[in-house]
């Protein structure tokens, strides 16, 4: 392999990190899983290689051992040439301000879901004790497990019809020591909690349509399909969502769903839904709320 890195016995973190991401922006990457431009995977590989926290800012004058420069090297390599993830390099990233395993069993955390839980749901939650919460199509987990992190008193299922993902979101709850407040079940959406009510139903379903699918960047194709594919338009997952939630909403219970890009085609579907869009500071767009009420007036 080809040196990335300039060798000597005082390269530090900052003049690696500006090394590495001279190089990186020499490729064609994708981004949008956990980072946005070359400079963040840049600094994400050479603090993780150094053993230094990506989220914690760094003491950029530290030297790097030989070794932090050779694992460095080895993930700029697959990032560039395999175009693999930075979250998959490393086996870990962040969502919620919560550190989460992640490999190719799961697609890697970056909804801006993370918002709304971190900030009591911007207040459109009814009550925010004792929730009852479903996360469905919960992959590796990381919506469910914040929502029990952030609110001590809520009881939260997972459902997923991947039992992969399942098996890392039990390394996750795990690692997050939620063992007694979340449950995991596999099967197809609803399927597996048939009879229950749930004050909140949240999902970040499969929601790429098939153009974009075709044209995603390798990046993405390193991710579960089962994960981002749902049909044409990248509703069919959501239209299910929507005929099958109210009976499993309380009487003031709310739906929440990311669909993405695929926001317009569901108000194009669905004309006489008046869909809630929430708004986000951080980033991020295409999530609605809908109460059960509107659900059920609906016809779901």
């Amino acid at each position: 392999m080809t040196e990335i890195l300039p060798r000597g016995s005082t390269l530090s973190v900052g003049e690696a990190i500006v090394a590495a991401n001279q190089w990186l922006s020499r490729f064609d990457l994708g981004f949008g899983q956990g980072s946005i431009e070359s400079a963040d995977d840049a600094a994400w590989i050479v603090l993780e290689a150094a053993k230094l926290s990506p989220v914690l800012p760094p003491d950029y004058d530290v030297v790097l051992t030989d070794a932090a420069i050779s694992q460095a090297e080895e993930w700029l390599w697959r990032r560039a040439y395999d175009r693999v993830p930075v979250a998959y390099l490393t086996g870990r990233t962040w969502f919620a301000g919560l550190e989460f395993r992640a490999d190719e069993r799961a697609l890697i955390p970056r909804s801006p879901l993370a918002e709304l839980i971190v900030h009591d749901f911007f207040g459109f939650l009814p009550e925010l004790n004792a929730l009852r919460v479903l996360d469905l199509c919960t992959g590796g987990g990381c919506i469910a497990l914040a929502i029990a992190s952030y609110y001590a008193d809520a009881t939260v299922v997972g459902t997923d019809i991947s039992a992969k993902a399942l098996e890392l979101a039990r390394e996750n709850r795990s690692q997050l020591g939620l063992e007694e407040r979340v449950e995991w079940l596999q099967g197809d959406l609803f399927e597996p909690v048939r009879g229950r009510t749930f004050d909140l139903i949240i999902s970040n379903p499969p929601y790429v349509d098939k153009p974009d699918i075709e044209a995603m960047p390798a990046e993405f194709r390193t991710e579960p399909l089962l994960g981002l594919a749902s049909g044409e338009d990248g509703l069919d997952i959501t239209h299910r969502i929507l005929n099958e939630a109210a009976p499993l909403l309380s009487d003031n219970g709310v739906l929440i769903v990311e669909v993405g890009n695929s926001a317009e085609a569901l108000t194009r579907a669905k004309p006489d839904i008046e869909f809630g869009w929430i708004e986000f500071s951080n980033g991020g767009d295409g999530v609605f709320l809908l109460p059960r009420s509107a659900l059920v007036a609906n016809g779901a």
